[in-house]
């Protein structure tokens, strides 16, 4: 039973973990030779003051210097 992890920040519609949780499965699938219905998306949600990059956390990062 083949497991994905997809970690993002919070504020992620449904509809885009959707569209993931299918792209991802079907695309396993097809590579991996697994049925769709034995793979499993988990999905964990973050806050951007519990992620950092470089030292420092995302919500302090001015991204349009990025």
């Amino acid at each position: 039973m083949p497991i994905i992890r997809v970690e993002l920040w919070k504020g992620t519609s449904k509809e885009t973990k959707a569209e993931l949780a299918k792209t991802l499965s079907e695309d396993l699938s097809r590579i991996a030779g697994k049925r769709m219905e034995n793979i499993t998306v988990l999905f964990t949600d973050y806050e951007t003051h519990d992620w950092s990059l470089g030292g420092e956390l995302a919500c302090d990062i001015d991204w349009s210097k990025r």
